[in-house]
């Protein structure tokens, strides 16, 4: 059991209700010094998981607050220590005066995600699953929210878990066959596996494919609007919005700088970046913003190209739509002069009123279609985090190694040291195997509390 840990697990900020959490050795015992049932029962008597009606007092006796308190008792519990929580009202005075005489009464200030670490360390939850946790806490759509809940549960793991357990009959076949020679064992061929990598490949492959997907659906998509001044583009940022983000005026380099938003397309986050009117100009403050909006043009995944429909095109136009991902034609409500040149006609184009909101459903759809589609993936079997991506594509690598080794007729003992760093690399995957200096970094991106 660890030292006894404490924390505020609700935001810093005026809500109905406040929770405060403990966990490790002492827990039970160290809220049974502070909180007092109206039933007079100790909570160290009490089932797990049973909410009881009291109040938290400080040293001399004072109530702090009423509350309901409830422990659960190692190793059922969300850490697999004995844990205790108290869900005050959401003061954030008297939850800071709860935790300090928790503090005094053995308690220390647990560290950003210290609770989801110790229940990763306990094997209540694999390293996927403990990431999964913040990504959930972090997740801006259904989209998001669902993956990381299913791979809470495990989605990931039990792909790569079957991968893992094959590979591993295959080595362990291997030595047993070599160390007990004696021994009434079938005879290792490599290549009697090749069926059994062929199918273990084709899994790593197609959970490395969502990847690209999957940092969509975490992060969002960053999208540029760009154009020439006054051709409606913070105009048209708003009614992607649906509200007024950014100020529309009928004068040039009215947006100096740029402006930053998210808007939802389906499931879709964009990232919507407002961006200076690009031209020549000899204000230092729009130049400023002109040479950011170059930056927000080339750190954009898609970038969106809006033209006054009403006005011939011009040079500065053409030069601006070469390096979109999607030309908006706006102020369709008014009579259209412009003409697109053949050299631009195989960039998706949208006719579009920013003031009316007429034609802004085509160009929401048009922008989806430029998304990676990874087609019916199940939740939780789309990879959303870098590290994970990495071990495994180490893995496939390796593999794929292994293969060719066996298919080339190598001795047995090279393919197996291939496939020896893939099980490695999906053992860091889950945490199976991996540094102290790793896990630490994983779990700084928590919040306290989690």
């Amino acid at each position: 059991m660890s030292e006894l840990i404490a924390a505020i697990a609700t935001g810093a900020v005026r809500s109905a209700i406040g929770i405060i959490r403990l966990s490790g050795e002492g827990a039970i015992d160290c809220v049974d010094r502070v909180f007092r049932a109206r039933s007079g029962r100790r909570m160290a008597c009490t089932g797990s998981n049973k909410l009881v009606y009291g109040g938290v007092y400080d040293k001399k006796g004072e109530l702090l607050d009423t509350c309901m308190c409830t422990v659960s008792h190692a190793p059922h519990s969300y850490t697999g220590e004995d844990t205790a929580e108290l869900q005050c009202h959401g003061s954030i005075a008297a939850l800071g005066a709860i935790l300090t005489e928790l503090f005094e009464n053995g308690a220390r200030q647990a560290l950003p995600g210290e609770f989801t670490k110790r229940a990763f360390l306990n094997g209540k939850l694999d390293l996927v699953g403990a990431e999964a946790v913040i990504d959930l806490i972090d997740a801006e759509t259904v989209a998001a929210a669902k993956n990381a809940s299913a791979q809470i549960e495990g989605a990931v793991t039990r792909k790569t878990d079957a991968v893992y357990g094959e590979l591993l009959d295959i080595i362990a076949h291997f030595h047993a066959v070599v160390d007990w020679p004696d021994e009434d064992i079938e005879d290792f061929e490599a290549k009697n596996y090749l069926k059994t990598l062929a199918t273990a490949e084709n899994t790593l492959k197609t959970l490395l494919d969502t990847f690209d997907r999957g940092k969509i659906i975490r992060d969002g998509v960053r999208t540029a609007i760009v154009g020439r001044p006054n051709v409606g583009k913070s105009s048209l940022m708003n009614a992607l919005l649906g509200f007024d983000r950014a100020i529309v005026t009928g004068t040039p380099g009215t947006t100096r700088d740029t402006v930053e938003d998210i808007c939802l397309i389906g499931d879709t986050k964009l990232r919507l970046v407002d961006t200076a009117g690009l031209r020549e100009t000899e204000d230092e403050a729009e130049r400023l913003g002109v040479f950011r909006s170059y930056k927000a043009m080339e750190s954009a995944r898609i970038v969106v190209a809006v033209l006054d429909a009403s006005r011939a095109l011009t040079p500065e136009d053409v030069e601006i739509a070469r390096k979109a991902s999607i030309i908006a034609l706006n102020k369709s409500d008014l009579p259209v002069k412009i003409e697109l040149p053949p050299e631009l006609s195989a960039i998706p184009s949208v006719s579009v009123s920013a003031r009316t909101g007429e034609g802004i459903d085509g160009l929401t759809r048009a922008v989806g279609e430029l998304l990676p589609s990874i087609g019916d993936v199940p939740a939780g079997e789309i990879l959303t985090n870098a590290r994970q991506a990495g071990e495994v594509s180490a893995a496939l690598e390796s593999l794929r190694s292994a293969k060719a080794a066996i298919e080339a007729g190598v001795t047995p003992d090279a393919a197996l040291t291939e496939l020896e760093d893939a099980l490695n690399a999906l053992g860091r995957l889950t945490g199976r195997t991996l540094s102290a200096d790793v896990t630490d970094r994983i779990f700084q991106r928590f919040c306290v509390g989690k």
